[in-house]
């Protein structure tokens, strides 16, 4: 089975959470194009929901599959958001931002009761850090800001080189709000929670693609069939 059937699969695996006036948030990326697609069909089929999605992308998708949009100034939640992961571990904290919409993503997801993570499989690791971590910044003021993520690293416990992102012209990449993105080759991450309080606190970081606490659930999908895991609560919760 190809990669890009079991893409569609833990979609629709997720698709079966969906209820009729339902808000959500809709994701960016390979596996989340096949949860808007699949949505459409739904709604074509008389389904009442309304999206907000995280990328000028997936706006352009839902609006050609006839998803309704809004926005998180004319409401003020979603249900739920759907959207795809670079990693995911088994706290189901991810990496985010591969495709660039990492501020989207964590600004609709932080607006949403609940955030199913879809992918297939390969996704999966124990140890997040193997994707690099990217990390939004403001053009202004760059090398302070690299040295100060660097500092951030190192109190943090990794180490690794920083590439800025180039689009496919050979320019610098520029996301949806007009950001740049540094990526960051760690190769282990043994503390994310602690690195996502570091690179918050720099001023030049707009956002960075530690998605931590935000995944309630991960459907994952595999050559043995669909796994979805549900993110542990401490106790006390």
């Amino acid at each position: 089975m190809d990669m890009d059937e079991l893409k569609r699969q833990a979609a629709a695996r997720a698709l079966e959470e969906v209820r009729n006036g339902m808000q959500l948030g809709l994701g960016t990326g390979s596996t989340a194009k096949h949860f808007v697609e699949l949505l459409g069909e739904r709604v074509r089929a008389g389904l009442k929901v309304i999206g907000v999605p995280t990328s000028e992308a997936t706006r352009a998708d839902a609006v050609r599959c006839g998803v309704p949009l809004t926005t998180l100034d004319e409401i003020d939640h979603l249900d739920i958001t759907v959207d795809g992961a670079d990693e995911i571990d088994p706290e189901l904290n991810l990496i985010k931002g591969g495709g660039g919409a990492l501020l989207r993503e964590k600004i609709v997801a932080a607006a949403s009761d609940r955030m199913i993570v879809i992918a297939d499989d390969s996704k999966w690791v124990t140890t997040l850090g193997r994707f690099p971590l990217p990390v939004e910044v403001i053009p202004f003021g760059l090398g302070a800001t690299r040295r100060a993520i660097e500092k951030a690293f190192a109190q943090s416990g990794v180490s690794g080189q920083m590439a800025l992102r180039k689009a496919k012209d050979g320019h610098v990449f520029v996301t949806d709000g007009g950001h740049w993105i540094l990526d960051a080759h760690l190769g282990r991450i043994e503390d994310p929670a602690r690195l996502a309080v570091a690179l918050s606190a720099i001023p030049g970081v707009v956002e960075h693609g530690l998605f931590i606490g935000l995944a309630g659930s991960a459907v994952l999908a595999g050559s043995e069939g669909i796994r979805v895991i549900e993110r542990r609560k401490p106790k006390g919760d």
